[in-house]
């Protein structure tokens, strides 16, 4: 099981969602995704992409993270460097975070006052 990511959702008893299970190799991750294997590489070293790891040491990337390197493929088109799309999915995944925690406190004012809707 990979270490969590700030900002993973995790079930209570710790086992990662399907989405998050490490099923692809690299040369599939590479082929899904036009990034090849050298660049994916780099990416695990600069801290934008996590895979999982067999009890070997293989890679094995998960459905998130093909579609996070699609959006770090989109933010490259964009011209946005390495440090910078780093940041942004930082930014992003402390947001989500925060509008989750948005959500149930909303969920919970409207339990608790009567008449609010």
């Amino acid at each position: 099981m990979r270490p969590e990511k700030k900002g993973d959702p995790v079930t209570s008893s710790h086992v990662p969602l399907r989405s998050q299970r490490g099923v692809y190799g690299i040369s599939v991750t590479s082929e899904l995704t036009g990034i090849g294997p050298q660049t994916l590489r780099l990416y695990e070293r600069r801290g934008l992409i996590t895979p999982t790891r067999t009890g070997g040491g293989t890679r094995r990337y998960s459905e998130d993270d093909v579609a996070r390197l699609q959006k770090i493929t989109e933010l490259v088109a964009a011209g946005v460097n390495l440090i910078g799309i780093g940041q942004i999915l930082q930014l992003e995944a402390e947001n989500a975070i925060l509008a989750a925690r948005n959500a149930e406190l909303e969920l919970l004012v409207k339990s608790e006052v009567p008449g609010r809707a």
